[in-house]
């Protein structure tokens, strides 16, 4: 790396001339959160960076005034690259914090959020809670209006071509023709009605989080039901990918083409390939496999560690993410036309669960299908090498003693409150996972949250397995005996 501040000077008196720096030259150093092993130091040049600069505008056309509201740690790559796009766009940068999120969000209203999955998942429970806690005749009418909007934004899919699919044969026109006419019947009766939710129940949602032109998320999978929720109540919510070493995005939603459970297409000059995670030959659209990178946002390398930059690098300069995703098929016409090119991810090569029977499990479906239950705050999938599947669980302790209070009549007995609330969650997590190929058996259940402070979440909030399995190595032990 070079010394900005070196100089050189041949005679006493001169001037010093200061060492030119080119795009190449690293710009800093940033060490990696770990979910998986050490962290490394990513080094980013000034070229990585400069390319997130000169081409997030395609994805947030913000103009002068905009208000950004952020809070992730400054020292985060998303974070970094959205504070340097929101000083050269001439915006205002708003921090926040999750303790002061919801005040902060009716006090300045702003046009643009960045944050991480885990921000939008609060944000939508807390709706949630509001419209619950409401008269039951409102309750009951908001309700009603969002399942409307959530079923016209489906209708719109349809002939507007962003109906996601992984089959590279288009369905044939006249099939399509008819489908398309039926949407539009069906879109057209429920548009007065979405109108309405939007007078009635949508408007103030938005004056109490405004938000009025997109969230941006980044760091981690987007659930889809929070996704569809947004979309219908007319917030627009784009989801995007990238990785430290990738300076950080390499793909995300357009606010013209926003395709649910995606993260979009990729940013410019940025190539995205999905190869065989055994071969490493390439794959063609539809198929699941490891997603590489190549282009201006991928890093240079690993500080002083060459093993672990040609173990991430190869000699063409393709970076393996160690994702697992595919591209969705180029369609000309039909439902999909508009979701070419388009990458979805499903998981982390490294996570993936090998079951002593052989069978691969992608545990990140699952948590994000068993966390929708108001009883789960968070699930962590585990069964590496064993017969079964199991999950350690932090209950949402209201709800679930709540719930178990309306199920029995509870005593103050603390031991038959915990078999009644841990029969509770073996049976929302039975009913949340039923259409699913593998089902969660043994659970433990553990009052302390995984938390950034506590080691066991990194700063964009993702879960750190290795960590969590190592705290609770002897519980899932006796767990499985």
């Amino acid at each position: 790396m070079k010394n900005c501040s070196k100089y050189t000077a041949t005679q006493k008196g001169r001037q010093g001339v200061f060492e030119a720096i080119t795009p190449e030259d690293v710009a800093t150093l940033i060490y990696t959160s770990g979910t998986s092993g050490a962290p490394k130091g990513v080094m980013l040049t000034h070229r990585n960076l400069l390319h997130q600069i000169n081409n997030m505008w395609e994805i947030v056309p913000a103009v002068p005034g905009d208000r950004f509201l952020s809070m992730l740690p400054p020292w985060h790559a998303y974070e970094r690259s959205a504070e340097y796009f929101i000083l050269t766009h001439g915006t205002q940068q708003i921090y926040s914090s999750v303790k002061y999120l919801k005040a902060d969000l009716q006090k300045y209203q702003p046009h643009y959020v960045f944050s991480v999955p885990l921000v939008y998942e609060t944000l939508y429970s807390s709706i949630q809670r509001q419209i619950s806690s409401s008269s039951p005749a409102r309750k009951t009418v908001a309700l009603a209006l969002i399942k409307i909007s959530l079923l016209y934004m489906e209708a719109k899919k349809i002939f507007e071509g962003t109906v996601l699919s992984k089959n590279p044969v288009k369905p044939s026109s006249i099939s399509y023709m008819f489908n398309c006419l039926w949407a539009r019947i069906v879109a057209a009766l429920l548009w007065p009605l979405h109108n309405l939710a939007k007078m009635l129940v949508y408007k103030k949602i938005h004056s109490t989080i405004g938000i009025s032109k997109a969230a941006i998320s980044g760091g981690g999978s987007l659930p889809m039901h929070v996704d569809k929720f947004f979309e219908a109540i007319g917030i627009k919510v784009q989801n995007g990918y990238g990785l430290t070493e990738t300076s950080p995005a390499v793909a995300a939603r357009r606010p013209f083409c926003n395709v649910l459970g995606t993260v979009g297409h990729p940013i410019k000059h940025t190539e995205i390939k999905i190869v065989d995670i055994e071969t490493g030959e390439v794959l063609p659209d539809g198929s699941k496999g490891i997603v590489k990178i190549k282009g201006p946002p991928v890093m240079k390398g690993y500080y002083k560690n060459p093993s672990a930059t040609n173990n991430a690098l190869d000699q063409e300069g393709w970076f393996n993410t160690g994702d697992i995703g595919w591209i969705a098929p180029h369609h000309a016409t039909g439902p999909s036309r508009k979701c070419g090119g388009i990458l979805v991810l499903e998981g982390r090569a490294k996570d993936t669960i090998v079951l002593a029977t052989g069978e691969n499990v992608e545990p990140a479906e699952l948590e994000e299908i068993a966390s929708r239950s108001s009883l789960i705050d968070q699930i962590m999938v585990i069964g590496q090498d064993r017969r079964r599947l199991g999950a350690i669980v932090v209950p949402n302790n209201n709800e679930a003693l709540a719930a178990a209070k309306r199920k029995s009549s509870l005593d103050g007995n603390n031991d038959e409150a915990k078999d009644t609330v841990m029969n509770l969650l073996y049976d929302e997590l039975r009913t949340w996972m039923a259409g699913c190929s593998f089902q969660i058996g043994p659970i433990l259940v553990v009052e302390e949250p995984f938390t950034i402070d506590n080691g066991l979440m990194t700063p964009t909030m993702k879960i750190r397995r290795d960590r969590v399995a190592a705290k609770y190595q002897s519980e899932i032990e006796a767990l499985y005996e």
